[in-house]
C-alpha cells in the first residue's frame, strides 16, 4: 500500500514537472515545486530528494535558483540541523512571474538582434537593401505588438 502511494505521488510529481517545463522551468525545478506544493509545509532536503528522485546535491543547487526567483524559502527548525524548504507565496503568481520573465527575455533578445541587423543592412550596396529594411521593420512592428500583448497579459488578475 505504501509503495502504491509513493508510486502515485512520484507520477504526479513527474507529470507536474513536465507541465512546469512548458513554463520555462527545468524538470528538476518542476519536481521540486510539485513536491513542495503537495506537502503544503516545509520539508527537508533529504525528503525533497527522495520525493523528486534527485540527489541532495542536485536539489541543493536547484534550490539556489528557485530562491533567487523568490519561489521558495529555506529555513532551519529550532533544535534541528537539517535544512527545510517551503514554497514562498502564491504558486500561480510564481508561475506567472517566471513566464513573463521568460517571455520578456525572449522579446528583448529578438529586439536586440534585429537592431543589430540595421547596421549590417546599411552597409549593403545592392538593390536588396530596401527589401531587407522593409522585412526588418515588419518584424520590429510584430515584436512591438507582442510586447504590448505581454504587458496586457501581465495585468490579467489571478483567480482566487
Amino acid at each position: 500500500m505504501a509503495d502504491d502511494v509513493r508510486r502515485i505521488e512520484s507520477e504526479i510529481i513527474s507529470t507536474f514537472a513536465s507541465t512546469a517545463g512548458f513554463l520555462g522551468y527545468s524538470e528538476v525545478h518542476g519536481k521540486i515545486l510539485a513536491a513542495l506544493l503537495i506537502s503544503q509545509e516545509p520539508i527537508s532536503l533529504e525528503v525533497l530528494a527522495r520525493k523528486t528522485q534527485y540527489s541532495v546535491s542536485m536539489i541543493s543547487l536547484s534550490l539556489d535558483l528557485l530562491e533567487v526567483l523568490g519561489a521558495i524559502k529555506k529555513m532551519k527548525k529550532p533544535g534541528d540541523r537539517k535544512l527545510y524548504v517551503q514554497l514562498k507565496g502564491d504558486f500561480i503568481k510564481l508561475i506567472k512571474a517566471a513566464l513573463l520573465v521568460k517571455l520578456q527575455k525572449g522579446l528583448d533578445e529578438a529586439t536586440s538582434l534585429l537592431q543589430g541587423y540595421e547596421g549590417e543592412i546599411e552597409r549593403i550596396e545592392n538593390g536588396d537593401k530596401g527589401k531587407l529594411f522593409k522585412s526588418l521593420k515588419v518584424l520590429e512592428m510584430e515584436l512591438g505588438r507582442m510586447n504590448e500583448y505581454m504587458n496586457k497579459l501581465s495585468e490579467v488578475p489571478i483567480p482566487q
